[in-house]
């Protein structure tokens, strides 16, 4: 068994895996269609477009008050757990080089004081670097890449669910566009498993996108013995913002991941658009997964001192 710091920060961490395939990036200035039939191809970039928020300089979940994000994880029958973290991201970089710098700050849990700094970079086949900082030691180290199939922080999502799957790690194929016809799935608490961060998330599931046109995506995976086969993905025809995901291996639905997102920009691109919340079910366990932004914590476009993703800002969190 490795060494528990390790293992605690690798699953903290949200990377992209090393990958020797030859394919071009989605650009942050990949511009909205300007109208007529997409491709299946099309229609994934755009998605990854908005899940790593290309259409802002900057975006984050901040602390404000007593609000903030918390990820909570419930095994059936029993009270979940909580952590609660603040991100921020910064995309404005253009030398060529840095694509974009994420920075996390977990706040309570087992990793409470734990931070973490990615650094992706515009090159696809080059991995990621980055640095965590450890409170217990007052040091930061660097951790090895998980895979894409292991759980990130123990949670119903894995590490290609968040940040390491991109859209040449699948064939794509367009199954058509329908009316999205559900509220999004949410974590039911009952009042004897309730816990100080579950009394503030919400009470049901989103209904935002109930009555939405979306694209029906089929994504089938180039990964041999993979633990899915293919995902079929639920994506606003406008917004390009993925409702729900539904994962398949040997013809059985084994998992799903809803999202709620809701609208944060100003300007003329409906892909400025934030979380509201993450929630995931692994059907054969049912283990579940729910990650609440708060809409107060949503911040873009911010002004941020030059050094805040650095080095020197791990350094000064505190356990």
């Amino acid at each position: 068994m490795g060494h528990p710091i390790r293992i605690r920060a690798a699953t903290a961490c949200a990377l992209i895996a090393v990958t020797t395939m030859a394919n071009a990036s989605v650009t942050k200035d990949l511009p909205y269609p300007s109208g007529g039939n997409l491709t299946a191809d099309q229609i994934i970039e755009q998605t990854y477009f908005v899940n790593h928020f290309y259409a802002f300089k900057n975006y984050a979940i901040v602390k404000k008050g007593r609000k903030i994000t918390v990820l909570l994880n419930k095994v059936k029958g029993k009270k979940p757990t909580a952590t609660s973290l603040e991100r921020y991201l910064n995309n404005e970089y253009n030398d060529g080089v840095i694509k974009a710098r994420d920075m996390a700050i977990f706040r309570s849990g087992k990793l409470k004081g734990t931070g973490m700094l990615v650094t992706d970079y515009v090159d696809d086949n080059k991995s990621q670097s980055y640095m965590i900082w450890l409170p217990a030691l007052r040091k930061i180290r660097r951790f090895a890449q998980p895979a894409h199939d292991d759980a990130w922080g123990g949670s119903d999502f894995t590490f290609g669910d968040v940040v390491l799957r991109k859209p040449f790690h699948e064939t794509h194929e367009l199954l058509g566009k329908e009316t999205f016809g559900d509220c999004l799935g949410f974590m039911k608490i009952a009042d004897n498993e309730q816990t100080r961060y579950t009394r503030n998330v919400p009470k049901q599931g989103s209904c935002s996108p109930k009555g939405k046109e979306v694209y029906k995506v089929k994504s089938t995976t180039k990964f041999k013995n993979w633990w899915y086969d293919y995902r079929i993905s639920y994506i606003d025809t406008r917004t390009f913002a993925d409702y729900r995901t539904e994962y398949f291996k040997d013809g059985n639905k084994i998992k799903v991941i809803d999202r709620d997102w809701v609208p944060l920009g100003k300007g003329d691109d409906p892909r400025a658009v934030g979380w509201g919340y993450w929630y995931g079910t692994t059907l054969a366990t049912g283990h579940e997964t729910w990650a609440v932004i708060p809409s107060e914590v949503n911040q873009v476009n911010a002004k941020y001192k030059k050094d805040w993703w650095s080095e020197k800002t791990l350094r000064k969190l505190k356990r």
